[in-house]
């Protein structure tokens, strides 16, 4: 790190004249999804055109795409998306659901930090869409002494629309900066030891709730187009793979958690079974109590508390189920902020 003279703001040795020089610092930088600033009309088009707009999102050419998307669908879906989020607003804080707990989480592990590190590290959050966007968390980094930055997508698992858009935004950050911090990326967690005990928590929990164990626990994955699998995206494998090893932590056989996908969009043919639909199908089947759990995020968000505890178990009720329980995503569970700060210790190695 640079030799900085205590107190004095100045490289050591170097004239009076010479540029004011922070405090050397090492940055943790989550990054999440994003949210909409409001669930009115203007700010739904703006995060939604900045969303549906990312080639890693819908890589349809622009003359395709865009006419179709700024016409039709942000004059309308504006409308629908933000009355669901209305919904499940934190109208106290005037703020989504996800940037609360982004911030609960964000609190938590910087509290961990600074009992190991001091001041020496900087934690900070951003979001790949919206506010606050991760250039400015990166200006802020650097402004403040930050030489190196482990910039953390809270994704367990790697997909191209998640994981790999969230690291273009920050690479393309790091290329505004005339000093140019060294940088390093976590990877996927999702197999992660610390990652799986805190889901297996969160279901043991759960289930000890209730007066009568579900049929069957439905891990519930966002989807993709099948088409990403066969380009290469490691999305599903990593997917039947946290449900295998949440399954064999959990002691449990293979009919009593099912792996599907959710928030499909669009023509095309997605991974499937497609959540909505399976879920009526266990009704069907006489499966009248199900538990849904959502391990692909990190934080709950408008996946979650309005599509799995709103569409979905409307899906599983009307088609003659019962007892529908939705088991929160980790957030800021204790258990789930350990995981987070091994994975984040384990990366900083070499470093500090």
């Amino acid at each position: 790190m640079t030799d900085v003279m205590p107190g004095a703001g100045r490289l050591a040795h170097a004239p009076s004249d010479h540029p004011k020089v922070k405090a050397a610092k090492v940055g943790i930088l989550l990054a999440n999804l994003g949210t909409p600033d409001n669930y009115d009309y203007w700010s739904m088009r703006r995060y939604l055109n900045e969303f549906l707009s990312d080639k890693r999102v819908v890589d349809i050419a622009d003359w395709k795409w865009q006419p179709l998307l700024q016409l039709i669908i942000l004059t309308k879906r504006p409308f629908t998306s933000g009355a669901n989020y209305k919904l499940i607003w934190n109208h106290e804080k005037n703020e989504s659901p996800l940037l609360t707990i982004t911030k609960d989480q964000t609190a938590a592990i910087a509290a961990q930090i600074k009992a190991r590190h001091g001041d020496r590290v900087m934690v900070d959050f951003c979001m790949r869409y919206g506010n606050p966007s991760t250039a400015s968390k990166v200006q802020e980094m650097v402004a403040a002494g930050v030489e190196k930055i482990l910039f953390f997508p809270l994704y367990p698992h790697y997909a191209g629309a998640t994981s790999a858009t969230a690291n273009d935004a920050f690479f393309r950050a790091l290329m505004k900066e005339k000093r140019q911090p060294a940088a390093r990326v976590v990877a996927e967690y999702f197999e992660h030891p610390a990652y799986i005990e805190a889901l297996a928590q969160s279901v043991e929990r759960a289930y000890a709730k209730l007066e009568v164990r579900p049929d069957v626990l439905v891990a519930s994955y966002h989807g993709m187009p099948i088409r990403y699998l066969m380009e290469g995206d490691p999305y599903h494998c990593q997917c039947a793979k946290t449900t295998r090893l949440l399954r064999e932590r959990l002691g449990w056989d293979k009919a009593d958690i099912i792996t599907t996908f959710q928030s499909v969009f669009g023509r095309e043919e997605w991974l499937k079974p497609y959540t909505v639909d399976h879920v009526a199908d266990l009704a069907k089947e006489g499966k009248k109590s199900i538990a849904v759990i959502a391990p692909a995020f990190s934080a709950d968000c408008i996946e979650t508390l309005e599509e799995i505890n709103g569409e979905i178990r409307e899906s599983f009720e009307h088609a003659g189920g019962e007892e529908f329980t939705y088991i929160p995503c980790l957030n800021d569970d204790a258990a789930h902020v350990d995981a987070l700060v091994q994975v984040i210790q384990e990366n900083l190695a070499g470093w500090i």
